[in-house]
């Protein structure tokens, strides 16, 4: 949650990084969290004691503070994070900037967030893992009634075929219904898992499953379709499976958008050669004029109209193929297309995995 805000909040102000810093006993800014977890968060040039004394704020020890540039190389903006909302301005006349206000209404937000009672916060994340665990227990009754049931009918001697071929027909296709609903409710399952970041092994082909089973009533929206090539029994990697989830959900996303109107589907293959996986998500929309293919994975950078994008998806992306110790690449020709290829690497798969 931190982090979304904070990322938020850079968005708002023109990508440009905003720093969490806790003010320590010592007089001096101790850096807790950035927009920008990947980049070393910059002290400011500045005495925050002294610029806000004239204020006439107290800053005391522990107190946590927000800060950004009010412009490339320009100077600090600062606000405190607060639980509860600040005293309307003397006479009513708004004199904060813009940059001060976006800190403020962040500061408020991350105040009133460590300000909820934790067993709810708590619970509250385990709402959709509890939900979907108990509407998985009658679908998994229904599958199997409904497998005896195909079994039976297909035992019948004494009726004809051409009566019960119909009625077999039906049932397979009601539980065809029922096994995407347990597939939609299991991936539920897999993207509530906590969201610490944690390194573990887990299969991609699954997160790749459960991603495309949560994005398909977007997708089937917009009357978009995805061609999965995707051989792969199970491949193992070590990370986060929430990261790749991510990568996976903005390069969908991105993909839906560019190919907005257009019927070509979008294609999504899953390989391995040796030890590197090769994920691939390819659309034929709109495609990247050239000029701007460099600055596609700029946090904040985006060719989208205003409101409909942050310029942060992509650089999500990026973030997450580093943080796996892979790349990311991209091709595109306007009119016809892009092609965003991450390539991974693959540890030592178990002998009683398939290598391929």
């Amino acid at each position: 949650m931190l982090q979304e805000i904070l990322r938020q909040a850079s968005v708002a102000l023109g990508g440009r990084p905003v720093t969490l810093w806790e003010a320590l006993a010592t007089n001096r800014l101790e850096p807790r969290a950035s927009s920008h977890p990947d980049e070393t968060p910059p002290t400011p040039g500045m005495d925050l004691y002294s610029t806000i004394d004239r204020w006439r704020i107290p800053v005391a020890a522990g107190t946590r503070w927000l800060g950004s540039r009010a412009w490339a190389d320009g100077p600090w903006v600062v606000a405190p994070v607060r639980s509860r909302v600040p005293a309307p301005p003397p006479g009513g006349q708004e004199r904060r900037s813009r940059e001060r206000m976006t800190l403020e209404l962040t500061g408020l937000c991350l105040g009133l967030g460590a300000a909820e009672p934790h067993g709810l916060a708590a619970d509250a994340a385990h709402v959709p893992a509890m939900l979907a665990h108990e509407a998985s227990n009658p679908l998994a009754a229904a599958q199997a009634a409904l497998q005896l049931v195909m079994e039976t009918v297909a035992t019948w001697n004494d009726v004809a075929s051409e009566r019960t071929r119909p009625l077999v027909e039906d049932l397979g296709l009601v539980l065809d219904d029922v096994d995407r609903a347990a597939t939609f409710l299991r991936a539920i399952q897999d993207r509530a898992r906590t969201t610490h970041d944690r390194r573990e092994r887990f299969d991609a082909v699954r997160v790749l499953r459960s991603c495309l089973a949560l994005e398909h009533p977007l997708l089937r929206q917009r009357s978009l379709t995805v061609v999965v090539d995707a051989p792969l029994e199970a491949l193992y990697l070590r990370g986060d499976p929430n990261d790749l989830f991510d990568l996976l959900v903005n390069l969908l996303r991105n993909a839906a958008d560019a190919a907005a109107g257009r019927s070509e589907p979008i294609e999504v293959r899953l390989a391995r050669t040796e030890d590197r996986a090769q994920l691939v998500v390819r659309d034929r929309g709109v495609g990247i004029r050239a000029e701007d293919l460099h600055r596609i994975f700029d946090p904040g950078f985006t060719t989208k109209e205003f409101g409909k994008g942050s310029g942060m998806g992509l650089a999500v992306v990026r973030r997450v193929a580093t943080k796996f110790g892979g790349e990311v690449s991209v091709e595109s020709h306007p009119g016809r297309g892009t092609q965003f290829t991450v390539t991974l690497p693959v540890p030592p798969q178990r002998r009683s995995e398939p290598a391929d």
